[in-house]
């Protein structure tokens, strides 16, 4: 979105956003890069993010790799961070672009869903194993999509074990709308449904747990903008029913 996609050598397996970034090398998974891979294309420039990826980055730091690793977790730390890529990369103009267009639409949504009477409880599954509610910005796009997040409390929480929620909890809050994306894995509708314990959950009864693709909400750029699509979409039609 800012210009820039020719001069990418390489992109993580999970990569499917843009389309062309399916053609580019693989370089390994998102907490499982290949140090040998990545220098073997001879980077200018690594853009990471996360903590979770400080390993290879002190690799290739080391390695003697310009590496800009970026840490955000909210909405607005996602906008922030697509001006700090484009400016690095010389597409600032480009850059200040693409974030007004998805401010537009966050915006126009926002206005759109705020008269809402009712506002159905949404339930984001990161992780099966153990439990893990919804990121910052997923929180934040449940919101603008014209759901409530019954984790709202924790979409400050920068870290993964931070977010963990008891299956009880789930139960109690009783969602009107599950949704999961499990960090590539495909998610298992069924054994959402199937737990010990869920079957009075207004989502479980009613049929609306839903997979959101991670390419869609948990890639913290552009691409978000298709899971706030994707989400509105469904909350919509739960509210037309």
């Amino acid at each position: 979105m800012v210009g820039a996609g020719d001069r990418v050598v390489g992109v993580p397996g999970t990569a499917r956003r843009p389309e062309a970034a399916r053609e580019r090398a693989r370089v390994g998974g998102f907490t499982t890069f290949r140090t040998d891979r990545i220098l073997a294309l001879q980077p200018d420039l690594v853009l990471g993010f996360s903590d979770l990826q400080r390993e290879i980055v002190g690799e290739l730091i080391g390695a003697g790799v310009a590496v800009l690793c970026t840490n955000q977790r909210r909405l607005d730390e996602v906008l922030a961070a697509i001006l700090m890529i484009g400016g690095a990369l010389g597409c600032e103009a480009a850059a200040r672009e693409a974030v007004a267009d998805m401010r537009d639409e966050l915006t126009q949504m926002h206005e759109y869903t705020s008269v809402w009477p009712e506002r159905p409880r949404v339930y984001f599954e990161e992780w099966m194993d153990p439990l893990i509610a919804g990121i910052g910005w997923v929180s934040d796009l449940i919101e603008v999509a014209g759901g409530r997040d019954v984790f709202a409390e924790l979409r400050d929480r920068r870290s993964a074990r931070e977010r963990i929620v008891d299956a009880a909890d789930v139960v109690a809050r009783d969602p009107q709308i599950i949704l999961a994306s499990w960090c590539g894995k495909p998610v298992d509708v069924g054994a959402i449904a199937a737990r010990p314990g869920w079957k009075t959950i207004g989502a479980v009864t009613a049929g609306e747990i839903h997979e959101i693709e991670g390419e869609d909400i948990l890639s913290p750029g552009p691409s978000l903008v298709h899971g706030l699509r994707r989400i509105h979409g469904v909350i919509q039609a739960f509210q037309a029913r």
